[in-house]
């Protein structure tokens, strides 16, 4: 028998035009993300907390009535998702469910606190789901009267942690690479080489993708509520946390993945059986065409189930970026996981034609060309500005996912080249297999055992194929096509694992939003308390010591302050009396008197002070250690 190695790819001076395109397309990909990038509008997704009151690390003189925490965007809150734990690290707040505090744009929260508080260091502690699916925590602390030591420890690691967000995500990779597999494997053979419906090693390819997909569709479902809520692997099973999930956008489109890849099953099912075997080529055509049109609507379907629930759900233009992000998937797949299928193919079928790497080769460029355009537009609203491109981790890992890209990019330029010297080269010579001449006296033996003849027969099938093989793996050509495609695979398992992390990761724009939400709350950035140490001598017994004052936030508009007076040994001292004033000479301000409320030996404070103008204001500080001893001390301070 004869086995030949099948010509490969078109012409070189065919290939040089795709080539060309792309290197076209690159330019005008830097140009339109710089056009984007500088036009780009404010926008939020994946929510972060912008504000509370009180305030991170601020002390108030009386017991708030209730605590509110401001968010970047809608979040999902249980009933007991903001806690509020006293000094001891019992519950401060009433454990009523959050109160809808919402105003116009404005996304705020709040819980009622118990009366009768005490003074001390009081935690916050908060855990949501944003509008994308992630959830997201976060703890500060505040003081009544004083700070004071807690015994409640601040949560060292983010909600979504521990060993369910490790099983959690990595169910969620599996999910991708499943789609990618099961959704370009299928449209390889449906587009490009429809004889591989008959191919074992590409239906195992398909069905293991569609395995893969539905098992961490259903682990996702399962740790969906452990993974948003208390963190442990044994809520897995909890039914009531189950029904919950279910109620959710997340959970809906879980399950919407599960009804469709039931289809998706049938899908296969008549791909690998009726359409492998059906021979009449009319036949074949309109199968091909009903299978191309359900294929297309179910994976599209599957798609759409990630972004009706992740970052193109929330933010700005969500009508588009639901439908652009469903195409970028739906490119990724066919690109990528057409890859696979065609090294499965070059790897372990012998007869894979040329005119399938050539019909795969304008898939690939297709493919590319739609994830320019989606990419393009995904990169600008989750990034939005040239700082949040290099100055945030989504910005860098986006900047990591265009190199690899580029990459992959190069490694798909190669196999090109590759397949325009198959084509050069032509058809390999032939060459009969060993031990297919007839033997008289074996043909006699076998007909005398048929058991030895299905021995032989068996013996010179597997001689065939491996000399099929042979001739199929001495081929240069395709050995360098078989070797360029695995480059391009290899980087394409690095591009998916980044992609992935990106869809965990809170965009560029919403963590610049954050911190300059921070920022206007909290007021400039060097306007962090202003530190002060006073020494006085009354001249009377017991009249030496020392004023240590705190003015926060050390800035014009309302200030807290906080005084400490200790003695020579650093001790707290009592006094019968302390008095302040600040006076801004330059503009013939003040003095501003206040009076400081004692709040423990040694410990005073005074609320509510207005600084108007910032300068070099004067602080007059007099201290009473008796009743007739008293001294006035002073120092100039800066206030922003």
């Amino acid at each position: 028998m004869t086995a030949t190695a099948p010509p490969f790819g078109p012409h070189p001076s065919a290939l040089r035009r795709p080539l060309a395109a792309a290197g076209l397309l690159t330019v005008l990909l830097g140009a339109v993300l710089g056009l984007l990038l500088a036009v780009a509008a404010p926008a939020s997704a994946h929510a972060a907390l912008t504000g509370s009151d009180p305030q991170d690390g601020a002390v108030v003189a009386t017991a708030p009535t209730q605590i509110t925490l401001t968010f970047s965007e809608q979040v999902a809150l249980g009933a007991d998702s903001i806690r509020v734990l006293d000094p001891s690290g019992e519950r401060a707040d009433t454990k009523a469910a959050p109160r809808d505090l919402h105003s116009g744009s404005t996304v705020k929260y709040g819980v009622a606190l118990r009366g009768g508080l005490g003074d001390g260091t009081y935690t916050v502690a908060w855990q949501a789901v944003s509008a994308d699916s992630h959830p997201v925590s976060g703890a500060f602390t505040f003081s009544i009267g004083a700070p004071s030591e807690t015994s409640v420890a601040l949560p060292d690691s983010e909600a979504g942690g521990g060993l369910v967000g490790t099983l959690y995500d990595i169910a969620r990779y599996a999910a991708y690479a499943g789609f990618i597999v099961l959704a370009g494997g299928a449209a390889f053979v449906l587009a490009c080489w429809q004889r591989g419906a008959g191919a074992r090693p590409l239906q195992r390819l398909v069905v293991r993708g569609w395995m893969t997909l539905t098992a961490a569709t259903i682990a996702m479902l399962l740790l969906r509520s452990s993974y948003t809520g208390s963190g442990k692997l044994g809520d897995v099973f909890d039914l009531d946390g189950l029904k919950a999930v279910l109620d959710t956008k997340p959970g809906a489109a879980l399950v919407s993945r599960l009804l469709l890849l039931g289809a998706g099953a049938l899908f296969v099912a008549v791909l690998f059986g009726t359409y492998a075997k059906r021979e009449d080529p009319r036949e074949k055509r309109d199968l091909t065409f009903g299978l191309a049109i359900g294929g297309a609507v179910i994976a599209a379907g599957i798609a759409g189930t990630w972004a009706l629930a992740e970052h193109a759900s929330t933010g700005i233009q969500p009508g588009i970026a639901m439908p652009v992000d469903v195409l970028h998937l739906l490119a990724v797949a066919a690109w990528l996981g057409g890859l696979v299928a065609l090294l499965t193919a070059l790897y372990r079928t012998p007869d894979l034609t040329s005119a399938a790497v050539r019909r795969f080769s304008t898939v690939a460029f297709v493919s590319v060309v739609v994830l320019v355009a989606t990419g393009v537009y995904q990169s600008w609203r989750q990034v939005g500005t040239w700082s949040a491109l290099t100055g945030t981790g989504y910005g860098q890992l986006l900047l990591v996912k265009v190199g690899l890209v580029v990459v992959l990019v190069g490694a798909a330029s190669m196999s090109r080249r590759w397949t325009g010297k198959l084509a050069e080269g032509g058809v390999a010579p032939a060459a009969v297999a060993p031990g297919t001449d007839e033997d008289p006296e074996a043909e006699a033996e076998t007909a005398e055992d048929p058991a030895r003849a299905a021995q032989l027969a068996r013996q010179r099938a597997a001689v065939a194929t491996a000399e099929k093989k042979r001739i199929r793996d001495a081929d240069p050509g395709r050995s360098g096509l078989r070797r360029s495609v695995l480059a391009e695979v290899g980087v394409a398992v690095v591009l998916l694992a980044v992609t992935t992390a990106l869809t965990s990761t809170e965009p560029g724009r919403t963590q610049e939003e954050a911190a300059r939400s921070t920022s206007a709350a909290a007021g400039p950035v060097d306007s962090g308390p202003v530190n002060l140490a006073l020494p006085f001598d009354t001249g009377g017994t017991n009249g030496k010591g020392t004023v240590r004052m705190d003015i926060d936030p050390g800035r014009t508009g309302a200030n807290v302050i906080h005084l400490w007076i200790e003695d020579p040994a650093k001790k707290p001292m009592d006094v019968p009396e302390v008095k302040i004033a600040f006076t801004l000479e330059s503009k013939d301000i003040g003095p501003l008197p206040t009076v400081p409320v004692r709040l423990t030996e040694g410990h005073w404070t005074a609320t509510g002070l207005q600084l108007p103008i910032a300068g070099d204001w004067k602080v007059a500080v007099t201290v009473r250690t008796s009743d007739i001893d008293q001294t006035t001390v002073n120092k100039n301070v800066k206030i922003g």
